[in-house]
């Protein structure tokens, strides 16, 4: 049944993939203001834990500041979005997912948001995220749990739970996400969407520069290969005080999107890389099936061995110990952490300079002998998690908190990988508990390019999800429960 705004006849805007949206903007059979008004109506009755704030009449006023849609606007000009609650916002409070923050209010917006306002999207408010962004999960404390709309009594999965399950309900076309080890990816794999880590330098980090070893990027977390494409070209670019940046791509990385791929050699893997623990059946399936789905499509699909040594995992958690710990906490206010986040910084500010150089140090030559071994091949294939989402609070454990990280890396025993070596990764939503496409758990597969290489990653991403709509619904047409 069409919402009221909406016009007999005409789809629920919310059923609109993010391009379909702007291309209706740019034809003027909708305004920014109507998009924001019905996706602000939808957001209002979030019931997946996806926003912690809410910035209607801030919102309203952007969308109608926008004005006549300028001749060289991008295709997602008066799209609406949201920032994730790392990404200062100027005038917006940005609590980092923590108590200890929950009355900052910044005064100066970061690179991504700039870019979001500079690309005509309109932001609705800011998206759940765990503290400081660490866990695989989002339970921000005073929050409720980002969940997947799949299940709500399951995780959304994280850093980016918010954002992702904004999207795969319906309460946001499109939301950029942050990564560090996972937290696009990971809850991509949750909800059913498209997650995209970008390359390392292809989003500005300014003007905080918080990660000095370079694992974390923002990108696009999107209903269809195409949607995140459009939010990379968003975000993507260099400016004059990063440093370090990917390579400009040839185009557009919507128009990659276009470009059917030549034949690839595809590597392929499914062994945990930083943990000893079982892959579910469900991931292994999916994974195998992405595999014969690739090979049917004239690539050719070999198996090698995991490219990273199990010795880089104590050099990465030395290095996410210690990002954990620079961020300044005020005067007497450390009881208000997590004691996740109380536990990782104890372990960051016991390790000395000359120790944490090193550390990065060892990264990044871990990093040369993976990128080494798979230089013959394009892309490279993993499940994306070790299991569908989990029950909320099945890893989160504040009696233990080496446990609670311990189950993190059993859950997420891939992404970080490709976090290391600054590549370029994304999680489709691929298989399904059910068996059938929106039956069960969502499932997700991932695949990672070569630095800098998105657009043949987004290629051969594309094609895979053209190969899905043959055999069933596309990815951005199948809802969960209550859409």
């Amino acid at each position: 049944m069409p919402a009221p705004d909406d016009p007999p006849g005409r789809p629920d805007l919310h059923d609109l993939t993010a391009l379909d949206l702007g291309a209706l903007v740019a034809a003027g059979g909708v305004s920014p203001v109507e998009l924001v008004e019905h996706f602000l109506g939808r957001a209002d009755r979030d019931a997946v834990g996806a926003f912690v704030t809410l910035t209607p009449d801030r919102a309203l006023d952007a969308a109608r500041a926008l004005g006549a849609r300028p001749a060289d606007a991008g295709p997602l000009w008066g799209v609406p979005t949201a920032v994730k609650d790392l990404h200062p916002t100027a005038g917006v409070r940005t609590a980092y997912g923590s108590p200890v923050w929950a009355d900052h209010v910044p005064t100066e917006s970061d690179a991504v948001v700039h870019a979001l306002e500079a690309g005509g999207l309109v932001s609705l408010g800011k998206t759940a995220t765990p503290e400081l962004g660490s866990p695989c999960y989002t339970e921000p404390e005073g929050h409720p749990p980002s969940v997947t709309p799949y299940d709500p009594a399951r995780m959304a999965g994280g850093s980016s739970g918010g954002a992702a399950a904004a999207v795969a309900a319906g309460l946001l076309p499109l939301a950029p996400g942050s990564d560090g080890g996972g937290s696009i990816r990971i809850p991509a794999s949750c909800c059913a969407l498209v997650g995209l880590k970008p390359s390392r330098g292809r989003v500005s980090g300014a003007p905080a520069y918080g990660d000095p070893v370079g694992l974390a990027t923002p990108g696009p977390i999107a209903r269809t290969v195409r949607d995140a494409a459009a939010l990379l070209d968003v975000l993507a670019g260099r400016l004059p005080g990063d440093p370090s940046w990917a390579p400009p791509p040839s185009g557009r990385f919507l128009d990659a999107c276009d470009r059917e791929p030549r034949r690839l050699r595809v590597a392929r893997f499914a062994e945990p890389v930083i943990t000893d623990t079982v892959v579910d059946p469900a991931c292994l399936a999916a994974w195998e099936d992405v595999s014969a789905r690739l090979a049917a499509l004239g690539h050719d699909v070999v198996d090698v061995p995991v490219p990273l040594p199990r010795a880089a995992v104590a050099d990465f958690e030395t290095c996410w110990a210690v990002l954990t710990a620079l961020p300044p906490v005020p005067a007497g206010q450390e009881h208000l952490l997590r004691p996740l986040t109380r536990w990782l910084r104890a372990r960051g500010e016991a390790v000395s300079g000359p120790d944490f150089g090193r550390a990065v140090g060892a990264v990044r030559r871990h990093a040369a002998v993976a990128l080494t071994a798979l230089a013959a091949y394009d892309v490279v294939l993993t499940p994306t998690l070790a299991s569908p989402p989990l029950p909320v609070g099945a890893i989160r454990d504040d009696a233990d908190p080496a446990a609670d990280f311990a189950a993190q890396k059993a859950f997420t025993p891939f992404t970080s990988s490709w976090n290391v070596t600054g590549s370029p990764a994304v999680s489709l939503p691929w298989g399904w508990t059910g068996g059938a496409r929106g039956a069960g758990l969502p499932v997700g597969v991932m695949l990672a390019g070569r630095p800098a290489e998105e657009e043949l990653l987004l290629g051969v991403a594309a094609q895979l999800e053209a190969d899905a709509a043959t055999r069933g619904p596309a990815w951005g047409e199948v809802h969960p429960p209550g859409w």
